[in-house]
């Protein structure tokens, strides 16, 4: 935990950070309770979003990009093979390298789970917030936006 004082930084920083933290893996968890995984682990999961949202990409770059050692990498890109949900084909700039990327029932799974994801997130605001708070929240998410450039 940051010592606010310690470090010159505001209490309100500090606070604000720890709750944004807690409520958005609350809301993490939430949205992915609201789909069927189909019995994949999390970072079977996430390796599948990172396809369906950044394009293909090799082994490599997936085990630097999910920060998880290449061997990892092999053993949750051959669940989803045998799966069927990647397809695999040779890099057309160096052919000693496969690109692995959605296969047609991956792409699917991808998007379906986003439309499910969205469905239940747009529901919940809907049931849960008036419109105030729901233009609060559209602010809110403006000024987060700011953390995510440099």
């Amino acid at each position: 935990m940051v010592d606010a004082d310690a470090e010159g930084i505001s209490e309100s920083a500090a606070r604000a950070a720890r709750d944004l933290r807690v409520v958005f893996s609350r809301l993490r968890r939430r949205l992915r309770e609201a789909y069927d995984t189909r019995d994949l682990t999390p970072s079977q999961t996430s390796v599948l979003s990172r396809l369906g949202k950044e394009g293909p990409a090799s082994a490599s770059d997936l085990a630097a990009a999910e920060r998880v050692r290449p061997q990892s990498m092999a053993a949750t890109l051959a669940v989803l093979d045998q799966r069927g949900l990647v397809q695999r084909r040779p890099d057309p700039g160096d052919g000693r390298r496969q690109l692995i990327s959605l296969s047609e029932a991956g792409r699917e799974f991808f998007d379906d789970r986003r439309r499910v994801s969205e469905e239940w997130l747009t529901r919940a605001l809907h049931d849960h917030f008036t419109e105030a708070e729901r233009q609060t929240v559209i602010e809110a998410m403006a000024l987060l936006d700011r953390l995510t450039h440099p």
